[in-house]
């Protein structure tokens, strides 16, 4: 069965998880856990000998989100709880909401090229709908430039493997093509 987009499969995180655990536990002692209430990641301890990555309830698109995070994230933030970043819930004032546009634009970017790879639509999230702010242009302008440099200049080594995974599994092509990436295609 060919799904739209030409995707001969269907998305569910159930099929997210065994392939990112078939892909990264081995490597990097990191596996995929849904189910969450909140995401989170979890970094390996004592009790628990595996970094954890949850994602929210069994959501594919928090799924691809959570992962694209671990995906930015360098090795010594990988060592810490949610990579050792601030967050501020829902309800942010507008400087703390261009704080966290400014860090999510790498991460979103990823997330879209992940979406696009396994059929799942994208959309861009403030995060903030108890503060009553929408995604800002300049972040949708960012997040389309960092995905269109992303398919020019390519994606490091654990991101390009999960892309990488996606692409063979759902079946997907030109994923990696600039063109692909723009304002207009934001709004779909």
């Amino acid at each position: 069965m060919v799904l739209a987009g030409g995707l001969k499969k269907t998305i569910n995180s159930e099929d997210l998880i065994e392939l990112f655990n078939g892909l990264f536990l081995t490597s990097t002692n990191t596996i995929l856990v849904g189910g969450g209430h909140e995401p989170e990641y979890i970094p390996a301890d004592i009790s628990f000998p595996n970094h954890r990555i949850i994602f929210s309830h069994d959501y594919s698109a928090s799924a691809l989100h959570e992962i694209a995070h671990w995906c930015v994230a360098g090795e010594a933030r990988r060592k810490m709880l949610d990579y050792g970043y601030w967050y501020v819930p829902d309800g942010r004032n507008e400087q703390q909401q261009n704080a966290f546009e400014q860090v999510e634009v790498k991460p979103q970017a990823l997330e879209w090229l992940f979406s696009e790879s396994c059929g799942l639509s994208f959309r861009v999230s403030a995060d903030n709908l108890d503060g009553g702010t929408a995604p800002s242009l300049k972040f949708k302008q960012n997040i389309v430039k960092q995905a269109q440099d992303y398919c020019v200049s390519g994606l490091n080594e654990r991101a390009s493997r999960w892309l990488n995974t996606l692409i063979s599994h759902y079946q997907s092509s030109q994923v990696l093509h600039a063109s692909r990436y723009s304002l207009t295609k934001l709004g779909e």
